[in-house]
């Protein structure tokens, strides 16, 4: 490393250089930058106006999206109308004009048509080096006219499958290949093909690490490595052959240390070590990447070889702060823009000043950061090897241009492809383009140059602030290495102590049973997770006493005393949260991350109600002259909960803790399956001070202690997860009148669903593809939100089931522990077989698509799709519980809809469509308790997506919702005369 220069050495002869290249862009503006609009192309005047309106921009993007997916005039002129024609967006005249028809099928209409769609495709065109390798070859030859190198990037769709993922590496190999071949007719530009004596190869692609493998994921660290790896080597190998380069693209954050981590790991071995013809990109904008710069430093020092780090700004803003705000996880990317700008600049002095490890590209269209760097190089006398710039195809066209004039090696980032799996990539540049804080755009509204040119300096705070309607508590981000070794230490933990035997508490004692069962781990079904003492009947009489004797002293105890037991339950369960996830994994099967997700669950239920019941308890005055009026609750009594085994932790958690902090003393019946989690629950709630007789675990045979209890008279409420069948004997037998009994049972019961996800014509198939596998399979659909049902309109239904079976194929199937599992078992014997009989009358009744395999032992069963299935057959009416999807066509969206709702349940649904009319004919009539709207149907958030469904799916409010705790309470109204003798205080007057 070279002696450290001061930053103010460089900024004068950043400023000279800045300001000269600025005089000489701004001397030739873009077309529409400036000019009259009347004398605007459509593509233009469509910027132009993006530029101008906020509203606009948004349902111009929007429409933008969705444009592909339609396939005939009178749609797109249907969709310009529903997006533009919003009452959010003003229109300028001309859009206006052409807007103002009455009939997407008349001339008008297709007149509209006519003119926006072929202005978005130039617009496209604009960004998109060639639709195919021919048209490619065409413009990187220009460019090298122009004395510019090339990286060249494919457009695709989102790698969902493996075949996709091998199909990304095969047109890799076919594109290297045929630039190449190329290659060898071009005539050498000594500008970008020699550098100090050294010949560059000509040609470079850009390629990304996550397209190599469908099912990349941090969590599975080590088998993502494994799969990535094999093909990189594949075409680091074959690059080498044809004398090509190949540069590694940074995505999403989520993806950033573990791309970084497989790439060093790699870059190690003997083979690829001395490779100097590969490269990595760096993103200024988060928040973490000079410290990845100085990793990479040292690494790059230890490799002994030098690569090149290309610095770019970023390209997922949006993205990465919305899912932050919507994980609450701290925000990656910086907030402000000139905190990028800054973080940018000392990246690139870091680079350059380190250029005898690494090679630099500076990645920009900001004429100051590319002056900075030009400043940095010439004060330090970088040799012209060492370091590159570079610009986006269409973007920085006339900067390449300036650049290449003063001498500089410029490279232009080319993508090709489709036009269809192009549009995201349109989208992000064209919000780059018109945003405020875009170089571009404000050097074209004459900024003043002292302003346009001014040294980015970062405000300290800027963190993300914003308003959360509940703090919902952070799911584990495996990304994390750290995290991830806490949850792997966990699971190690927890299998060296099963075996346990977990008995009842009654009235704050343990207490030995004559029976017990063993709780099995469904994967391997040899290994017992714990044995479970059974409560005998003349014990669940004495565990009812307890509660009976309790009552009154509970229901006396502050409010504010009760939800601060929930409040530390919920802190317990924070720090044993990979303990619990573990738990999870054994006795459940169920995949790590969603076991994470439910404790998390599970935490908000605490915290979320604990809040609920402070603000129930203020009550209401409804008071008039004379009169007080006071409106409150009181609990109801003895409360009874009967929880499943599919969600074990955050259900039986979220009704416990709702009946206890409403004042009811509660017995919790956990599903036999799930009963080693029910006593860990129980500890946490010891351990969070819950008095004696007010909370009781009471694992029993629910047929016959179960029963019991249920119809006893001293029971006030029970609240049900579970079957339908066991659901309606439990509300039958809650309302026949008990002797002795002084009150009508209140039941809860959520029953499940038979749910269905609708694809529309105009849907985002990677998008919905993803969502429908997910939804259907995620946890071995043993979801009560699981997706069952896909329905999908006609002109889209082959395209959607190709890629929905090789997306589930490309799934892994396997024990719930290893982190790359995204199926594991069913819950036991009984299930397997009750779910390989539904697969057989779907054998009989429809097409079997795709069967997958699954491990010998252990209760699997490999997801299954069926296609063709009737609206009427079994398998689309009868809940399966388990990994088969039936996959239903319907001629038009209205069909669709009627098809969702001709079942007897109403628990949740979903639509994938960018068809504004279609998304509001959704809301309006898609009979559902929980719809989804592009997105998958599962996951359901306390506080944000209250939980629960109708029909007979259920019975009572929704979990996590306002109203839940009012099942729970009975309501009072006291009313009190304040007059005497005539008068009384009125409150107002004077």
């Amino acid at each position: 490393m070279i002696a450290q220069v001061s930053p103010s050495i460089y900024e004068a002869k950043t400023q000279e250089i800045a300001k000269e290249i600025l005089k000489a862009t701004q001397d030739k503006k873009r077309s529409f930058f400036g000019q009259l609009q009347d004398q605007m192309r459509w593509d233009d005047k469509l910027l132009d106006w993006a530029m101008a309106s906020p509203g606009l921009r948004v349902q111009l993007f929007r429409f933008i999206d969705c444009l592909p997916a339609l396939r005939s005039k009178p749609e797109i002129a249907r969709h310009l109308q529903e997006y533009l024609t919003a009452e959010e967006v003003e229109l300028p005249e001309a859009l206006k004009k052409l807007l103002n028809f009455t009939n997407a099928d008349s001339i008008p209409g297709q007149l509209a048509a006519t003119t926006v769609a072929p202005a978005v495709e130039t617009l496209a065109h604009k960004y998109i080096s060639g639709e195919n390798i021919k048209q490619v070859v065409k413009t990187l030859e220009r460019l090298r006219k122009d004395k510019m190198g090339f990286t060249v990037d494919l457009l695709g769709e989102a790698v969902i499958t493996e075949t996709e993922a091998q199909n990304y590496l095969d047109r890799y190999l076919e594109l290297m290949q045929e630039l190449s071949i190329a290659a060898k007719n071009w005539s050498q530009v000594d500008a970008i093909d020699k550098a100090d004596g050294e010949t560059l190869p000509r040609v470079q692609v850009s390629v990304k690490l996550t397209a190599f493998y469908s099912q990349f994921d941090p969590l599975d660290a080590k088998g993502s490595e494994a799969k990535v790896s094999d093909r990189i080597r594949f075409l680091l190998r074959r690059a080498q052959e044809l004398g090509a380069a190949v540069h590694f693209d940074m995505e999403q954050y989520v993806y950033k240390g573990l791309t970084l981590s497989i790439l060093k790991d790699l870059l190690l071995e003997d083979e690829f070590r001395d490779r100097t013809d590969v490269g990595i990109t760096l993103q200024a904008y988060l928040r973490d990447s000079k410290q990845d710069l100085q990793g990479i430093i040292a690494w790059a020092k230890l490799r002994g070889n030098p690569l090149t780090v290309r610095v770019v700004k970023g390209a997922y803003w949006d993205q990465e702060t919305i899912k932050a705000m919507q994980k609450d996880w701290p925000q990656p990317v910086y907030n402000d823009k000139v905190a990028t700008d800054a973080n940018f600049e000392e990246m690139t002095q870091l680079l350059l000043e380190n250029h005898e490890y690494l090679y630099a590209a500076i990645a920009s269209h900001n004429v100051r950061s590319q002056a900075r760097a030009i400043a940095i190089a010439e004060t330090l006398n970088i040799p012209r090897r060492r370091f590159e710039m570079q610009v986006l195809y269409g973007m920085g066209d006339k900067l390449a241009k300036l650049l290449v004039d003063r001498g500089y090696r410029v490279r232009v980032y080319c993508p090709y492809g489709d036009l269809l799996p192009g549009m995201a990539y349109l989208i992000r540049r064209l919000l780059e383009n018109t945003a405020n804080s875009s170089f571009i755009r404000q050097s074209s509204e004459e900024m003043p140059i002292e302003q346009l040119l001014a040294a980015p300096v970062a405000n300290g705070n800027d963190q993300l602030v914003y308003t959360k309607v509940f703090p919902n508590v952070a799911d584990t981000d495996y990304a994390n290495t750290e995290l991830r070794k806490q949850a792997e230490t966990a699971i190690k933990s927890v299998r060296g102590i099963l075996g346990q035997t977990y008995l009842p508490l009654i009235n704050g004692e343990y207490q030995n049973t004559e029976a017990s069962v063993n709780s099995l781990n469904p994967c391997n079904p040899k290994e017992v997770v714990g044995k479970i003492g059974l409560l005998s009947e003349s014990q669940a009489k004495q565990a009812l006493q307890a509660a009976k004797d309790a009552s009154l002293g509970w229901r006396k105890t502050p409010v504010r005393q009760r939800a601060g037991v929930l409040r530390k339950a919920a802190e317990l369960m924070e720090q044993r949260r990979h303990e619990l996830s573990a738990w999870m994994v054994f006795e459940v099967g169920k995949p790590v991350r969603e076991c994470d997700a439910e404790v998390s669950e599970a935490i908000d239920f605490c915290r979320y109600y604990a809040d609920e019941m402070e603000r129930l308890e203020q009550g209401q005055n409804y008071d008039i002259a004379g009169e007080n009026n006071r409106y409150s609750y009181q609990p109801r009594g003895i409360s009874l909960i009967i929880s499943p085994w599919n969600f074990p932790l955050a259900i039986p958690v979220g009704m416990t803790v709702a009946s206890l902090v409403a004042g009811n003393c509660t017995l919790l019946k956990p599903a036999e399956f799930s009963s080693v989690i029910a006593a860990k629950i129980t500890e946490i709630l010891v351990d969070a001070g819950i008095p004696k007789g007010v909370f009781q675990y009471v694992p029993c045979k629910g047929s016959t202690v179960g029963a019991y209890m249920v119809k006893h008279p001293d029971v006030h409420m029970i609240t049900f997860t579970g079957s339908q069948e066991v659901g309606c004997k439990i509300y039958a037998d809650a309302a026949i009148l008990q002797p002795g009994q002084k009150h009508l049972k209140r039941v809860i019961a959520e029953m499940g669903g038979k749910n269905g996800i609708i694809v529309d014509e105009s849907a985002d198939l990677d998008q919905a593809v993803a969502g429908v596998v997910y939804s259907a399979f995620g946890y071995s659909g043993q979801k009560c939100s699981a997706c069952s049902r896909v329905i999908v309109v006609e002109s889209v239904y082959d395209v959607f089931v190709e890629r929905l079976v090789e997306a589930t194929r490309s799934l892994n199937v396997g024990i719930a522990e290893n982190p790359g599992t995204q199926v594991g078992p069913v819950i036991d014997i009984t299930a397997q077989s009750r779910i390989r009989e539904y697969i057989e009358k779907g054998r009989a009744e429809a097409k079997i698509a795709l069967e997958m395999s699954a491990p010998e032992i252990g209760y699997f069963v490999g997801p299954v799709i069926v296609t063709e299935v009737s609206p009427t057959a079994t398998l689309a009416q009868e809940e399966i519980f388990g990994p088969v999807l039936s996959v239903i066509r319907a001629k038009n969206f209205n069909e669709a809809i009627a098809i969702a709702n001709d079942t007897n349940f109403a628990l949740t649904g979903g639509l994938y469509s960018r068809t504004p009319s279609h998304i509001d004919r959704a809301k309006a009539d898609f009979e559902v308790g929980n719809l989804y709207i592009n997105r998958g149907t599962t996951g359901a958030v306390v506080s944000r997506q209250p939980f629960g469904g109708f029909k007979l799916s259920g019975v009572g409010s929704k979990a996590g919702g306002p109203d839940y705790l009012l099942q729970f309470l009975e309501p009072r109204t006291i009313t009190e005369n304040i007059q005497r003798q005539g008068f009384a205080p009125i409150e107002g007057v004077d």
